[in-house]
């Protein structure tokens, strides 16, 4: 068949950001011919043993309970499975000296600051079209981001494009140790009456880069007066599963909505969002959550509430999870820094966190995605980083100068992988040598 399609039905069913990359690459490894490839390109979490673990023995505990049949033989509320509510509630006010209470005093009104999604995607799909996009008035309202690059998936949580709109960052480079990092340029952002919402993720997916308390603060400011609501994604954030590689602490407000996610906590396949929030705004989304998905898996819930009651997710993350994705980023930067040409202008952004790095090579003579091809040509894979600018408008070399690299190879493969980079960095620049006059 080949039905006509609606306008939204066109725009959704259309490959977007990295997505249309990611189907080259499954392309190329299906067809490989027996060439064998080091896939830098992966966002799928690494199976650690512990990780694995810990999830076995949750749901060894759920099957084991008479609350089995319950969970899995019936619908539940779309707001969230209860257990699993409280136990966010219960150590968000622990951990953070919160006070999540709702809208009253009585215990069944606290845990609505609270929603649970079928994975933090669906949060910013609701929350972009909730809060952007036209109004009842025929005004269009503005999905901001205020740091570009930033998660290529915001580029199609938007049932009406030309509401995104993000700003390009100021950029702090040094030179002598080949780093750089983005900041917010608050000279040029823009949050007014025109603005629906807000979204960000930190730290961030594609380039590690954290947020400072202070800029966050002063985002949520703008946005504020406003009355706009605040996206924050912190699917790498602190408590679990704590990718932050410098000292973050998560910020909560009236109208900031703190976006989670379990799927790098490992428990990608369950699609566990959650979202905490003023209760106004979380109604919204969860409406929205009635309409499209009914509730998120209750099995992934149940065992989920097991893991944080128990202490054992927020000690993995940061004993288990965390360091061994900080352990390959050291050992990524170390070898680009013996393998690269001190004398060419390529720089690493910071590593904050998450679990990728960003590379910048200043002035590269070809494309961002030519680039990538001639790293396929030495079999080594990974991401174009142009995919990674959504709703940045004009012009900007800068957007084809960029490589997104996954840091789940193993140490020998990320080892291996830089230093064929750095043999094709050579080879390409070698064809402009005025690159490196």
């Amino acid at each position: 068949m080949n039905p006509a399609l609606s306008q939204f039905g066109t725009q959704m069913s259309q490959l977007t950001g990295v997505r249309a990359i990611m189907k080259d690459i499954i392309e190329t490894l299906k067809n490989s011919a027996g060439k064998e490839f080091i896939n830098l390109s992966a966002g799928n979490p690494v199976i650690l043993p512990e990780v694995e673990q810990l999830w076995r023995d949750c749901t060894a505990d759920l099957l084991a309970s008479k609350e089995y049949g319950e969970v899995v033989c019936r619908y539940g509320s779309s707001q969230g499975y209860a257990p699993l509510i409280e136990a966010v509630v219960q150590d968000f006010n622990q951990r953070y000296g919160l006070s999540i209470s709702g809208l009253g005093k009585a215990k069944a009104l606290r845990d609505r600051n609270i929603l649970i999604t079928p994975g933090s995607q669906s949060l910013y799909f609701y929350g972009a079209n909730a809060f952007g996009g036209y109004t009842t008035d025929g005004d269009l309202r503005q999905v901001v981001l205020p740091l570009s690059p930033d998660y290529t998936g915001y580029g199609g949580v938007s049932l009406t494009p030309e509401a995104l709109i993000a700003y390009k960052p100021k950029l702090e480079i040094n030179q002598k140790n080949h780093r750089f990092k983005y900041r917010p340029d608050f000279s040029q952002l823009e949050i007014t009456e025109q603005t629906g919402c807000v979204i960000f993720s930190r730290p961030c997916n594609p380039t590690g880069n954290v947020l400072t308390d202070e800029e966050v603060s002063k985002i949520a400011t703008l946005a504020k007066k406003q009355d706009v609501p605040v996206l924050i994604d912190s699917a790498y954030a602190p408590p679990f599963p704590a990718l932050n590689f410098t000292e973050m602490n998560p910020q909560f407000g009236d109208n900031i909505i703190h976006c989670m996610s379990l799927s790098k906590a490992g428990l990608p396949g369950e699609r566990i969002g959650i979202a905490i929030g003023d209760p106004n705004l979380i109604q919204i989304l969860e409406s929205f959550q009635t309409n499209a998905a009914i509730h998120s898996s209750r099995y992934g819930q149940a065992i989920a509430s097991r893991a944080i009651n128990s202490g054992r997710l927020a000690e993995i993350s940061t004993e288990i999870i965390r360091p061994h994705y900080q352990h390959k980023l050291e050992v990524l930067a170390a070898t680009l820094d013996k393998e690269m040409p001190n004398d060419l202008p390529w720089y690493l952004h910071q590593g904050e966190g998450a679990i990728f790095a960003w590379l910048w090579i200043k002035d590269l003579p070809i494309s961002d995605w030519e680039f990538y091809q001639e790293l396929k040509e030495v079999g080594v894979i990974a991401v174009p980083g142009s995919t990674f600018f959504p709703g940045l408008k004009g012009a900007w070399k800068h957007k084809q100068e960029c490589l997104r690299i996954s840091l789940t190879a193993t140490e020998s493969e990320i080892v291996t992988a830089m230093q064929k980079l750095a043999q094709v960095t050579k080879s390409v620049i070698s064809k402009q040598p005025t690159l490196l006059q």
